[in-house]
């Protein structure tokens, strides 16, 4: 099943059973939000969630691309990447985790064809703070799914404080043999899905008090998911990754790993662009900064002649088309190529600073602090020309 049809399948289901769409959001955070980028579906729903009424009601369902800078260091793994999309349904104080549970599984077995012996699923066991998450285990165990209780693993928090609350992971067999153990103890049980009952909300103290409503918020990523039903042992290897794994390698020959922080980076550039964000030293800017050099760190690693004006604008194009953005594929190529001779000039500054005598040496925090705050050197970057 391609992603389109995964997403249809996905809206059109949960629309039939009372729930109105949400018009994604960009990966842009409303103003005064303290965080650079949306990183989940619920994230621009947190007022309806603490109590304020959603103009279209109670159940929703929508498709939100997002962004996690926390993941950058595991982008290359089977499961992350740094843009994805999140399908996400909403309950604002209507129904409850059990119903929540039914109709996810009667999508994934039902909807997208899953055969149910593929899937495990593990719920809240309960400790000193919130009792066992029973009616989520009777459920599974009234559908004949193995079902394992664990703590910390399940249960969900946006933060230190804020809204909270157990929840119920659904996970799909990856392995090449019959599915065996459980999701804690072996990796090829993929999360696929996490049903959140969003009940308390912590305290600066710790303690939990009852928000004024208890919801439901879940989230599924997409292109993981598409990598499953699709048979497909990567993210990377899903269908919307086919023009980068068809164009990518005749220009510039990669082993795997770096060929998939590539095209994940390449890829997420082009999608923070498109939502308005442009390279900078600082915010948002520096994260788009930092995603386009990672990328030319790589590729010049092995051939310091290659570019990024190589790039075919059929990538660019399908990018964009996928994440529904409307920018010039023309102006995506301009801000990349005046990135990438910027960061030629500071690499070149930068081998001609570290050769100094004084530079020679090990280098301790106050010379890192000295070439950051004097000469514009990061810290990840001086390490790269010191490994030249």
């Amino acid at each position: 099943m391609k992603t389109d049809d995964i997403v249809r399948t996905f809206l059109e289901y949960f629309e039939e059973r009372g729930h109105r769409r949400v018009t994604g959001s960009t990966l842009l955070p409303p103003p005064g939000d303290p965080v650079l980028f949306t990183t989940s579906g619920m994230h621009p729903l947190t007022p309806y969630l603490e109590g304020r009424p959603h103009p279209l009601g109670r159940r929703l369902v929508n498709v939100q691309r997002c962004l996690r800078t926390t993941d950058l260091d595991e982008v290359g793994d089977a499961t992350h990447l740094t843009v994805f999309q999140m399908l996400g349904t909403w309950s604002l104080g209507d129904y409850e985790g059990p119903e929540s549970l039914d109709w996810g599984y009667g999508l994934l077995t039902e909807g997208l064809g899953v055969d149910p012996g593929l899937l495990h699923a593990t719920v809240y066991g309960g400790d000193e703070r919130s009792g066992r998450d029973s009616a989520s285990l009777e459920f599974w165990q009234s559908r004949g799914v193995p079902v394992e209780p664990t703590v910390e693993d399940n249960w969900w928090s946006n933060g230190p404080t804020g809204p909270c609350g157990p929840d119920s992971e659904i996970f799909f067999w990856s392995g090449d043999t019959p599915p065996r153990s459980t999701p804690t103890r072996d990796d090829r049980w993929v999360e696929v899905w996490n049903h959140v009952m969003m009940r308390h909300r912590r305290l600066d103290d710790g303690s939990l008090v009852p928000l004024p409503q208890r919801n439901i918020d879940t989230g599924l990523g997409l292109e993981r998911l598409a990598a499953l039903l699709q048979g497909r042992p990567s993210v990377f290897e899903c269908d919307v990754f086919d023009p980068w794994r068809r164009l990518v390698p005749t220009m510039w020959p990669l082993e795997e790993q770096s060929l998939r922080l590539v095209s994940d980076h390449l890829r997420s550039s082009f999608v923070v662009m498109g939502d308005g964000v442009r390279p900078g030293s600082t915010g948002r800017g520096y994260v788009l900064r930092r995603l386009v050099r990672r990328v030319l760190t790589v590729l010049w690693r092995d051939d310091p002649t290659r570019g990024l004006g190589d790039l075919p604008s059929e990538l660019i194009e399908h990018t964009l088309d996928h994440f529904r953005q409307d920018m010039d594929p023309a102006d995506v190529r301009r801000l990349l190529l005046d990135e990438e001779q910027r960061f030629r000039r500071l690499l070149d500054r930068g081998r001609r600073i570290l050769a100094r005598p004084r530079f020679r040496r090990p280098l301790d925090d106050e010379d890192l602090h000295y070439l950051h705050d004097t000469h514009g050197l990061p810290r990840d970057l001086i390490m790269t020309l010191r490994q030249e």
